[in-house]
């Protein structure tokens, strides 16, 4: 059984930085970044682990905004994961900055009990969640090889112990046709914007007989230049979500036959590319969600009941993607914003409130409570080192 020693080690430590977490988590919210270009995010998220002493890594896997923070030498590898881009227009509506300062509040307490429980504790810099798909490609890149299971927390509307997310794949779609003048000779042309409205039309008409679980939502990036041309080129983008893997893609191969349609109702040439590595849905870990849960509890938050957690899931994630490689969770931690969701402008407004504050420190210290109990629980360290050492091994 956990000790009550490292427990309240930890959360105290975070009630000590309280005001440093506050202020990273204000900065970055001040300063927001888009995917792949968070430089000043990644800095500030990186300055307190450098200045208690962790090891810095720039730049793991050839990301130039991700980074790796690494503490302690102790066989159990944790991974505390820190994203900090912004999404265009509305800037933190995801609460990035909420993630970024707990994740380091976890790093920092988990550090001074480090040796004493045995950790390596690693704080992550993850860029580009919000498009890009940041961790899965620094797991392709093998930058969480060493590490045996990974953490972290994600602001929302309520309390999720066990979130779960949907799979999610985005594409872009080209078409190519023939410019002319639309009035003196339009029968020359071969519109690729038309090829466009096929093609949408045809989804809409998907939508009828689409799997439970199953959506998907996109934007034209490029509808042509000038009325009175006819378009050569139109392009757009499509996001595909669905509850399950499998179910996702099912739903791309009927997509793929909306994309041509609209090509061969027009005579376009066209060609579909990946805008966004896939990411799957969240598989968390039911011991480290059970854990959290009763932390939330202990904090007087009220998470929402497991039978319903399934029926709830978030939008997408990378972290999916690395749930299903190793132990690990992404809780949800509640902002009151007035009856708003994530990705509305007065959530982004929230994260930087009192409501945003409070979920600062309350992730962090449930984190961290969360790997001490795992770290003291015989069973689960056993469970979660045997899992890494056949993943190596594999």
């Amino acid at each position: 059984m956990p000790t009550a020693t490292a427990l309240n080690n930890v959360e105290d430590v975070v009630l000590r930085r309280r005001g440093d977490l506050v202020e990273l988590s204000h900065s970055i919210h001040a300063e927001p970044e888009l995917a792949f270009a968070e430089h000043r995010s990644c800095a500030k998220t990186q300055a307190l682990a450098a200045e208690r002493g962790f090891e810095i890594t720039t730049a793991p896997g050839g990301l130039d905004t991700a980074f790796l923070a690494s503490f302690g030498s102790g066989p159990l590898v944790v991974g505390v994961c820190a994203e900090y881009d912004a999404l265009p227009g509305i800037g933190h509506a995801c609460g990035h900055n909420i993630i970024a300062a707990s994740a380091v509040g976890a790093a920092l307490a988990l550090a001074e009990v480090a040796d004493d429980l045995g950790l390596t504790v690693v704080l992550l810099g993850t860029p580009a969640e919000e498009a890009g798909g940041g961790k899965v490609l620094m797991l392709r890149a093998g930058v969480f090889d060493d590490i045996a299971t990974a953490v972290m927390v994600h602001p929302g509307p309520v309390d999720i112990a066990a979130a779960r997310s949907l799979a999610l794949s985005e594409v872009n779609v080209s078409y190519r046709g023939r410019e002319s003048h639309a009035a003196v000779a339009p029968f020359l042309g071969i519109n690729a914007a038309d090829a466009v409205t096929i093609a949408q039309v045809a989804i809409g008409l998907l939508r009828q007989h689409l799997e439970p679980g199953q959506m998907m939502h996109g934007i034209v990036t490029d509808g042509g230049q000038a009325s009175n041309v006819i378009p050569a080129h139109a392009e757009m983008r499509y996001t595909m979500r669905a509850t399950e893997s499998s179910s996702l893609h099912t739903l791309e191969e009927r997509m793929s036959g909306c994309f041509l349609a609209g090509a061969l109702g027009t005579g376009c040439e066209y060609d579909v590319t990946e805008a966004s590595p896939l990411y799957q849905e969240l598989t968390p870990d039911g011991w480290l969600a059970n854990t959290f849960r009763a932390e939330m509890e202990r904090l007087g938050r009220t998470p929402v009941p497991k039978e319903l957690e399934a029926a709830l899931p978030l939008g997408s994630t990378d972290m999916g993607n690395v749930t299903k490689l190793m132990p690990g969770i992404h809780p949800l931690v509640g902002v009151e914003a007035g009856g708003a969701s994530v990705h509305q402008p007065a959530f982004a407004a929230a994260a930087a409130g009192p409501s945003g504050d409070q979920a600062v420190i309350d992730g962090a210290i449930m984190l961290a409570r969360t790997v001490v109990a795992l770290a003291e629980t015989p069973a689960q360290r056993d469970r979660v080192l045997a899992a890494h050492e056949q993943r190596v091994r594999a």
